[in-house]
């Protein structure tokens, strides 16, 4: 077993760089699918998701090459081969090879998808735009089989704002006939970064980053070049370490206007944050003041920084409140963080956190990607050697974590446990 170990109290300062956007890639890679001819992108993140959706590619019959963070792909002899199992379990993303295959082969079987547990983040949407579309679907066996003779533009009003649902019908509609009107549609820039990408490719879409996306079907889509947008999540991750334990720290490669509703929270709390063009310096930051944060859909405060919020709440003075709307089960993390002495407790879809509280080391365990993140600001800040178990998850989304960390004066190391056993976990 692979585990982070942290020494923590050292007070951090420098320069760290933003990676491409996770959200961003794991979207575009599969959206290559549907050119002609080859495809780059440059600025990938060097995340496991990524080579994961590299092997995927190779296991339809496709050439892909990942080097630097820029990868080559040419799906000219993709087949439409089932991928029921193996790979398209290690993330939840691989759905985007649903509509990315319907769009271009009429039809695909993908085994139903795996990554983070958040809670139920059912597909229903996703189907609702492939059968608009003309799509027969089908749940077999623990696999999707989705079938069309031909795909027909509809218009489609997504019941619930969904990330996810919009790129996947995208996908689906860019090669359909007639126009596709997806209603009600996800606003992230992510989904104005994969609009780019097709739109480049020869697609005609409009409207992408505003919840009406209007997309005019063409007969074919070739190969371009991209390069994929800065990973805002990664931002505000660092934009909080930077406020718990930093002593001046310049945040690269980010577009502020994607971390503004963080940024306000930040200042509420009395973080001083300074924006640039492509920056954002935070010098150290004293006295925070405790606040109460909610998460929405974009551009409202993002579901994947609540949980590294949180540690900086238990830094601030009096209680904060921080209520996620958009997944019910991401606070698993809040007992991991009682293990370091935080004073938090859960009620229903809301933590209450009281602070400021000194941490202390302890051996914890990623349960998903942000909480690892929140896991790894905690043991920045708290007092001895703090152990985190599960990195994969942690690995799945930030790229050469422990590189940039160590660049600011943090003392993390990446250490393989013989014989490791289960952490006992307490009831609280």
């Amino acid at each position: 077993m692979d585990v982070f170990k942290i020494n923590g109290q050292q007070r951090l300062q420098g320069t760290i760089k933003v990676s491409g956007a996770k959200n961003s890639a794991v979207a575009l890679i599969p959206a290559s699918i549907l050119a002609n001819s080859p495809v780059t992108i440059e600025g990938l993140p060097e995340i496991s998701d990524v080579g994961t959706l590299k092997e995927l590619l190779e296991e339809l019959g496709g050439e892909a090459r990942f080097d630097a963070g820029t990868m080559y792909i040419d799906p000219t002899n993709m087949q439409d081969m089932p991928l029921p199992n193996g790979n398209v379990k290690k993330l939840r993303a691989s759905y985007y090879l649903m509509g990315a295959m319907l769009g271009r082969f009429k039809k695909a079987v993908i085994g139903l998808p795996g990554g983070c547990f958040l809670g139920p983040r059912p597909i229903d949407q996703h189907i609702k735009g492939f059968e608009a579309l003309g799509a027969k679907v089908t749940n077999e066996h623990g696999a999707i089989y989705l079938r069309a003779d031909e795909l027909r533009g509809a218009k489609i009003y997504l019941d619930v704002v969904s990330v996810g649902a919009t790129i996947n019908i995208m996908l689906a509609a860019v090669k359909a006939k007639g126009q596709t009107t997806i209603e009600n549609a996800a606003k992230e820039p992510e989904i104005i970064d994969v609009a780019t990408l097709l739109n480049n490719m020869g697609a005609r879409i409009k409207g992408a980053g505003t919840n009406v996306i209007r997309i005019d079907g063409v007969e074919e889509l070739h190969g371009t070049n991209h390069t994929i947008i800065p990973d805002r999540i990664e931002a505000g991750t660092f934009m909080i370490m930077a406020a718990v334990a930093g002593d001046g720290i310049t945040i690269d490669n980010v577009i502020p206007f994607h971390v503004e509703a963080l940024t306000a929270k930040l200042r509420e709390m009395g973080v001083k944050v300074e924006e640039g063009e492509e920056s954002i310096f935070i010098p150290k930051s004293e006295n925070l003041q405790a606040v109460d944060v909610k998460t929405l859909v974009y551009p409202g405060f993002p579901t994947d920084l609540q949980q590294p919020f949180s540690v900086l709440m238990s830094q601030a003075t009096g209680s904060s409140v921080i209520t996620d709307t958009i997944y019910s089960a991401r606070f698993k993390h809040i007992d991991e963080l009682k293990r370091m002495n935080a004073s938090a407790r859960v009620e229903g879809r809301t933590a209450i956190i009281s602070g400021p509280t000194k941490l202390e080391s302890a051996s914890v365990y990623a349960s998903d990607l942000r909480a690892g993140a929140a896991l790894v600001l905690a043991g920045l800040i708290a007092e001895g050697e703090t152990e985190i178990r599960d990195i994969y998850h942690i690995e799945r989304g930030y790229s050469s974590i422990i590189d940039k960390l160590r660049g600011l004066g943090a003392d993390i190391r990446r250490e393989t446990l013989e014989d490791a056993k289960p952490i006992f976990k307490e009831k609280f």
